[in-house]
């Protein structure tokens, strides 16, 4: 963040305002709503600047800026659109470390006035770090749409009933999942709508079951980040993600994804890394478990989906043992979402009329295939943690009929900014294993569906082919594919 966000406590606090036009008016009259006591300096003010100092009896010095005009303020603004003023009452706050903003002027702000959404005491305030206000204020207008214009009546009745439920309610964990419940409900609905004392009713009845209820076991949701772009996360998963105590986490999910969980909660790492050290399946297991029985709303999230070669099924097993329930957030799969980012439909009625995910993880996985089956034309074959079972897989389709000529395609690091498609055909996949340095994490497509998406190029080695570029489909099947 370029700049921290906060909400200023400046009831009866002095604060600063140059500028005498419509601009520094509309500063004073922000700062005279938050309570502030308003010092105005200009040489000349608006009519309806002078009104507004007249009708709320603001102090005004009738003159030039002066440096001791900051002296006692807790905050400046300056709003003149001159700036070698506006310089100097930066330069003036700044030796007197006091924040100041100089309207439309980041390089002499020390703070920023973001958009502001009102619907006291519930306020949103939006910025773009002073980058685009234009942007910050279409952001504002959609907000204002979202929230109606009694909204701030809901907070008045969590206002009225904190403190209640801070003595009646004593773990932290507790109250939290109380106030969820609250704002979960039909308890909203009543205070928006302006029927208060039902609301209040509620909320009492609400904080009495609390109040008697046994501390509940925690609650454990099995959760699918999707293959690596936070934009393909449901809806469903943020919600969790800022509602869950304790987030289990694989390796390969994403710090951005990470960055969308509640602040407090803690993120436990428990993946695993191909050929190494990692957490073991029975820990993560028993890890889960625990955290429930203690009480803890815990997310355990996984890459892509939690029942595609993720474990998740070995854990609601174990979640079912210890007599707990799970619920399963579905997640887009990276099959699907690193396919769709590289342009290759995974079926297509002239190429393929089916589609078959495989687990090629481990030299026991590869030896129990259905090589027969898997060998056939027609139809899509995906298979998951293959990288370092190239070898065994070119060979076993070629062995079992399968044309080295096939079309093949490598994605790496599929739907980030990252992501490298590499294609050619299955004969060759080892050697471009190795002459591309392919490196996990990668999926493998093959299929005639892999030559689509992209134009033809003569050299096999001349160009990988990145997310937003055409390049390298490399045999002369997949040109014939390309031109039907």
């Amino acid at each position: 963040m370029d700049f921290f966000p906060g909400f200023l406590e400046l009831e009866g606090r002095q604060t600063l305002v140059v500028g005498g036009g419509d601009v520094a008016l509309r500063k004073a009259r922000l700062l005279h709503a938050a309570g502030a006591r308003v010092r105005v300096v200009a040489p000349d003010t608006s009519p309806a600047f002078a009104d507004f100092i007249a009708k709320h009896g603001l102090e005004l010095r009738e003159r030039r800026f002066r440096a001791e005009d900051v002296d006692g303020c807790w905050l400046v603004v300056t709003a003149t659109g001159k700036a070698d003023v506006d310089a100097a009452v930066h330069a003036a706050a700044c030796e007197r470390r006091v924040f100041c903003n100089s309207v439309d002027d980041q390089a002499n702000s020390s703070y920023i006035t973001p958009a502001i959404v009102d619907r006291s005491p519930l306020v949103v305030a939006i910025s773009s770090g002073g980058a685009a206000p234009v942007l910050a204020r279409s952001v504002r207008e959609k907000i204002e749409l979202m929230l109606p214009t009694d909204f701030g009546r809901l907070a008045e009745l969590a206002g009225r009933w904190r403190e209640r439920a801070r003595a009646g309610i004593g773990r932290i964990a507790d109250r939290r999942r109380f106030w969820e419940q609250l704002f979960g409900g039909d308890i909203p609905r009543l205070a928006v709508d302006g029927r208060g004392d039902e609301a209040d009713q509620a909320v009492a009845d609400l904080l009495l079951d609390f109040r008697n209820a046994e501390r509940p076991p925690g609650k454990a949701w099995l959760v699918g980040a999707g293959p690596g772009d936070p934009d393909l996360l449901t809806l469903r998963a943020l919600r969790i993600l800022q509602t869950a105590d304790v987030i289990l986490h694989d390796r390969l999910v994403s710090d951005e994804i990470l960055a969308l969980a509640r602040r407090d909660a803690d993120l436990i790492p428990v993946g695993k890394k191909p050929g190494g050290a990692g957490t073991t399946q029975e820990e993560i297991n028993e890890t889960l478990v625990e955290l429930v029985r203690i009480g803890k709303h815990v997310c355990r999230l996984k890459g892509g989906d939690p029942f595609i070669f993720a474990r998740g099924g070995e854990e609601l097993e174990a979640l079912h043992e210890a007599g707990f329930t799970a619920e399963i957030v579905p997640g887009i799969t990276a099959a699907a979402g690193c396919a769709a980012y590289a342009g290759i439909p995974l079926t297509h009625r002239d190429a393929s009329q089916s589609v078959a995910f495989v687990s090629a993880h481990g030299k026991d996985s590869v030896d129990r295939l259905d090589w027969p089956l898997l060998a056939r034309d027609r139809q899509t074959l995906v298979f998951y943690m293959a990288v370092g079972r190239f070898p065994e897989l070119m060979q076993a389709l070629i062995r079992h009929g399968r044309s080295a000529s096939t079309p093949i395609a490598v994605i790496e690091r599929g739907t980030t900014p990252d992501q490298r498609v590499i294609r050619g055909c299955l004969g060759q996949l080892q050697m471009l294993r190795e002459s591309r340095r392919i490196e996990p994490p990668a999926i493998l497509i093959v299929g005639e569906v892999a030559a689509m998406g992209a134009a033809p190029i003569a050299d096999p080695l001349a160009a990988d082919e990145t997310t937003g570029t055409q390049a390298a489909p490399i045999c002369a099947k997949q040109k014939s594919v390309i031109g039907q």
